[in-house]
C-alpha cells in the first residue's frame, strides 16, 4: 500500500517522458496530450525554451526568501503589468494561493477605507476556486465543503451568467465579486463579453471590487492573455496560475494601483516568487507574448471547436453541444454517457482528455498544437464513439 494519502484516484498510467503535445510510459507508449495537466502545460512538455531557462538559473540560484531582493520578481511583475490591466503584482506557488491573495485584498481595500463591515464576496455557483478552507468556501460546491464544516464565513452565491442575481446579492458588508470568465472544473461555461461587463458596471455603481479568477482560463488559453480581455473591460485583481510557469509551480495576484492595499506585513511566502519559478515564468511569456502566438491559439482554438461540434452532429446520442472558448473547450456528454467512463476509454485508445462538471469532457490541450493534432485526437475520439454505437 502507498505511503501516500488518498486525495487522489489516479489511473495506473505513469509518465516517464514528454516531448511537446505527447507524454511516453516506460514501456514506450506514446499518447496525445489534450489535458496538459489542467491546463498547466501550455507550451507542451520539454519546451527547449523553457527548459534552457530553468537549467541556466538552477546553475546559479534557487532560494533567497523574500526578505531580499529578487531581480527576476521586478521584471517579471513588470511584464505582467505592460501587457496587462495591472500596476502591481504579488507571485505565490499556486493558483489557490493567487485566490486566497484576492480575497483578503478585498477585505483590506475596504477597511482601509473606512468601512471594516464591507467583507463578503458574491460567487458563482459550481465555481472552482480552489482546495484551501476559503477557496472551497468560495467555490460554494457541496462535494467540496462536505466533511470541512463549518464553512469559512463571508462568501455568497448566484447563478453564473445572470447579472439580475448578482445585483441583487450586493448588500451592505458586500466588498468584491469573484468570477471565472469561463469556469472550468463547473462545466466549461463561458457567460459571454456582456456578462463581464456587466459585472465591471456593478462593480462601479456600488463601489466594491471585480476580482477575476483567470487561473484556467488565462495565460492565453482563450486567444487572449487574459480571459476578460475580450470584454474590453478591465477588472480590479486578476489571480492566475497553471499556464503561467508552463508546467513549474507558479501563480500570481494582479491588482490596479487602487487594489493594490497589502502591505509589509498583511501578505507573504516563503517560496513564492522564487528565482526558478521568475525564470521560467519569464520564459513562458517570452513565447506567449511573441509576434502571432496569440492569432495562432484562436486559429487552432476555432478549428478544435468546429471538429468537436461535426461530433455533436454525428454522434447525438453520445454528445450534446460544445462549450468554452479557445483552446479550453468542453464536450458535454448525453444522460447514456457517464464523462468519467468515456475519458478512460479515450485515455485507453491513446488521448488524454479531463472530465469536468455537469458531465462535460474538457479539452485542454497545449497551446502549440496544430491541425496534425486536432485530426489525431479527432480520430481517436471517433473510434471510441463507434465503440460505444456508432452514429
Amino acid at each position: 500500500m502507498s505511503a501516500l494519502m488518498p486525495t487522489y484516484a489516479p489511473s495506473d498510467l505513469a509518465f516517464v517522458k514528454g516531448e511537446g503535445v505527447y507524454l511516453y510510459t516506460a514501456d514506450g507508449r506514446r499518447f496525445l496530450d489534450f489535458y496538459a495537466g489542467i491546463a498547466v502545460n501550455a507550451l507542451g512538455h520539454a519546451h527547449p525554451h523553457l527548459v534552457e531557462a530553468l537549467k541556466s538559473q538552477a546553475d546559479q540560484l534557487w532560494h533567497v526568501s523574500n526578505l531580499f531582493t529578487i531581480p527576476g520578481q521586478i521584471k517579471l511583475a513588470q511584464r505582467l503589468v505592460d501587457a496587462s490591466f495591472a500596476d502591481r503584482v504579488f507571485f505565490s506557488n499556486s493558483g489557490a494561493e493567487a485566490i486566497e491573495a484576492a480575497i483578503k485584498i478585498a477585505r483590506k481595500y475596504h477597511d482601509d477605507n473606512g468601512n471594516p463591515e464591507k467583507y463578503r464576496v458574491v460567487c458563482c455557483h459550481n465555481a472552482f476556486h480552489g482546495r484551501t478552507l476559503a477557496t472551497i468556501a468560495a467555490g460554494g460546491q457541496e462535494k467540496m465543503l462536505a466533511g470541512f464544516a463549518p464553512a469559512v464565513e463571508g462568501f455568497d452565491h448566484v447563478a453564473y451568467g445572470n447579472l439580475n442575481e448578482m445585483r441583487a446579492a450586493i448588500g451592505p458588508e458586500t466588498a468584491a465579486m469573484l468570477v471565472e470568465p469561463v469556469q472550468g472544473e463547473g462545466g466549461v461555461y463561458g457567460a459571454g463579453p456582456e456578462y463581464l461587463k456587466g459585472l465591471r458596471a456593478i462593480a462601479d455603481e456600488f463601489g466594491i471590487l471585480l476580482m477575476f479568477d483567470e487561473v484556467q482560463c488565462g495565460m492565453g488559453r482563450t486567444g487572449k492573455l487574459f480571459a476578460h480581455e475580450w470584454a474590453d473591460i478591465k477588472p480590479d485583481v486578476v489571480a492566475t496560475a497553471k499556464g503561467i510557469g508552463g508546467g513549474f509551480p507558479l501563480g500570481a495576484c494582479l491588482a490596479t494601483e487602487k487594489a493594490a492595499v497589502l502591505k509589509v506585513g498583511n501578505h507573504g511566502t516563503t517560496y513564492g516568487g522564487n528565482p526558478l519559478a521568475m525564470a521560467v515564468g519569464g520564459a513562458v511569456l517570452d513565447v506567449l507574448l511573441g509576434d502571432g502566438f496569440f492569432d495562432h491559439v484562436i486559429e487552432v482554438g476555432n478549428a478544435l471547436e468546429a471538429a468537436l461540434n461535426n461530433l455533436v452532429e454525428k454522434y447525438p446520442h453520445l454528445f450534446v453541444e460544445v462549450r468554452g472558448q479557445g483552446l479550453m473547450l468542453g464536450l458535454k456528454c448525453n444522460d447514456n454517457i457517464e464523462n468519467r467512463a468515456f475519458k478512460t476509454k479515450l485515455e485507453a485508445a491513446g488521448l488524454l482528455v479531463a472530465p469536468a462538471g455537469d458531465n462535460v469532457i474538457r479539452f485542454l490541450p497545449p497551446l502549440i498544437i496544430e491541425q496534425a493534432h486536432i485530426d489525431e485526437a479527432i480520430a481517436i475520439v471517433e473510434k471510441v464513439a463507434d465503440a460505444e454505437g456508432g452514429a
